[in-house]
């Protein structure tokens, strides 16, 4: 008989792929699960989809009907601008969905005094629609040029291992007070989908042998169904009869209004609220939200790549999608919605939930998107889900986005002080700068930036507020500027492995994963 095998005291080897993916960008599960779970992707970015109109239609002066009209034109401008972007952008399987960046320019722009003199709300509605088109579409332009004039494949080339990490793991966390806060608006119906979400993805499939990985795979649609339905039972029981307004349009199934609101069938198209108007200043600060998406965006578009099982984004292609990105925010000024494009966050976590990182689900997902834009009524029957059920598949989506930061540094010396400090210090000040300035606007009602110019202001507050264009940007500027010149420096950082990812050329399997259909890759190269 022999004993129990002595461990190994060495580290885990570094993977430039991640293992144990089921299916990576270019392979694909067969149509019939394609098209479920490319589902279960449009049910995940149904919350960013309805959280951002629900935020921003009333202090538009729009109602319901026009909320469900703003939906509708998010989601049928998201499913447009998910093709392009797995198409002809980084063509990494990306949902392009709403962001919550936009927030604060919108509502800024709602909010702004020149609207108070429309008596009709649906006049105000279109007036301040109008604006924010305007300011969009022209903010657009600073992705678009630096992305296809190549600068921010320049600006990418300087990334490392140790400067993506505070990035990635930040643009998860920077979003948890859309995870447990949403649930716990209805614990009664959030929690229990959290826990039926982390049995049927986590503990069941370790318990329970299936030839097929059923329940890790459709995790989402099962516990959404279940703890859906749950919630009809108790609405119409009448749990919730004599209960607060809050918890009624929480926990109820139909006090969302998007189902009275919808129209059965209707085609958003472009210009649908008028003319577009431009204001100088609301531009700036629309431009101060897309460099933030822009930031955040080049973070999902890393942990998608990792959660493809690809080969990490060469920098071309980093600004390559960079500029279908901004091209994307171009037709969201078109057709006009509150918010321009970042990449979904929760549906980079579902690729990771679901180990299938297959590019055709995603762009089967984006034909759900265009499909139910059109269907109102159908699409607002999905998009009616209680909120805190979305918050409970944030917890672990946004989760499973952070987990790619950790990812990165396997690459790092993390025996080594700069790296620790780079890491610690950016990391601690992407979540300290953003509380102070958010504590700060509870306290006083305004923000801690006071120049007498209230555009200027919120420019600050919206770049400020953002965890992830906090810790990016200083872990960045650390890693190019702290003992530079040391002989460590390089192999501590990671840099003598991203080395052969910088450039296109440098590695053959980026062929493999970023070369573009169609042949076009030969007359618009990589370089």
């Amino acid at each position: 008989m022999t004993g129990p095998a002595k461990d190994e005291l060495v580290p885990h080897p570094v993977k430039d792929q991640l293992p144990g993916v089921d299916y990576c960008v270019n392979s694909n599960p067969s149509y019939a699960e394609a098209v479920i779970l490319g589902f279960q992707h449009y049910l995940v970015m149904l919350g960013t989809s309805v959280i951002i109109p629900t935020i921003i239609v009333p202090q538009m002066g729009g109602g319901n009907v026009e909320k469900a009209q703003v939906i509708q034109t998010l989601l049928f401008v998201a499913g447009v601008n998910t093709l392009l972007q797995s198409w002809f952008g980084t063509r990494l399987p990306v949902v392009i969905g709403g962001s919550f960046k936009f927030i604060i320019p919108a509502v800024f722009i709602a909010l702004s005094n020149r609207y108070n003199t429309y008596l009709d709300p649906r006049e105000r509605f279109k007036q301040s629609m109008r604006s924010m088109q305007g300011a969009l579409m022209i903010a657009s332009v600073l992705p678009i040029l630096l992305g296809f004039l190549g600068v921010w494949s320049i600006v990418t080339r300087f990334l490392s291992p140790l400067s993506k990490a505070p990035l990635v793991l930040l643009v998860g966390i920077g979003l948890y007070e859309q995870g447990f806060p949403l649930l716990g608006e209805c614990v009664e119906i959030g929690l229990p989908e959290l826990i039926l979400l982390i049995l049927l993805s986590q503990f069941i499939p370790h318990m329970w042998k299936l030839k097929q990985p059923i329940f890790e795979r459709f995790a989402v649609l099962l516990s959404v169904g279940i703890v859906w339905a749950f919630a009809a039972l108790l609405t119409v029981a009448g749990a919730y009869k004599n209960r607060p307004l809050q918890t009624q349009f929480s926990c109820r199934v139909d006090r969302s209004g998007l189902i009275s609101g919808a129209s059965w069938i209707r085609f958003p198209y472009p210009l649908q609220w008028g003319i577009p108007n431009v204001d100088a200043g609301q531009v700036f600060l629309m431009v101060a939200a897309v460099f933030v998406s822009l930031i955040e965006s080049t973070g999902g578009f890393i942990a998608a790549a990792r959660y493809g099982s690809a080969t990490y984004c060469p920098a071309s292609v980093l600004s390559r999608g960079a500029g279908w990105l901004g091209l994307g925010m171009l037709l969201n000024g078109l057709w006009g919605t509150p918010s321009g494009s970042t990449v979904s966050v929760e549906n980079v976590g579902l690729l990771a939930l679901t180990r299938v990182g297959s590019r055709r689900v995603i762009q089967i997902s984006a034909v759900f998107m265009l499909f139910f834009s059109v269907l109102g009524k159908f699409g607002a029957v999905l998009a009616s889900i209680p909120l805190p059920i979305i918050g409970a598949l944030y917890c672990v989506l946004f989760a499973f986005m952070s987990a790619a930061g950790f990812d990165l540094l396997q690459f790092c010396n993390l025996n080594s002080y700069r790296t620790k400090f780079i890491l610690g210090f950016s990391i601690y000040m992407g979540l300290s700068v953003p509380q102070y300035f958010n504590g700060y606007v509870i306290t006083t009602g305004r923000g801690p930036v006071q120049s007498g110019s209230a555009t200027f202001d919120q420019i600050m507050q919206v770049i400020f507020t953002s965890q992830a264009t906090v810790a990016g940007i200083i872990a960045y500027f650390l890693d190019i500027t702290l003992a530079r010149r040391h002989p460590l420096t390089r192999k501590d950082s990671g840099r003598h492995w991203w080395a052969k990812f910088k450039y296109f050329g440098r590695d053959p399997r980026s062929e493999e994963f970023y070369s573009l259909p169609y042949g076009l890759s030969k007359y618009f190269p990589s370089v």
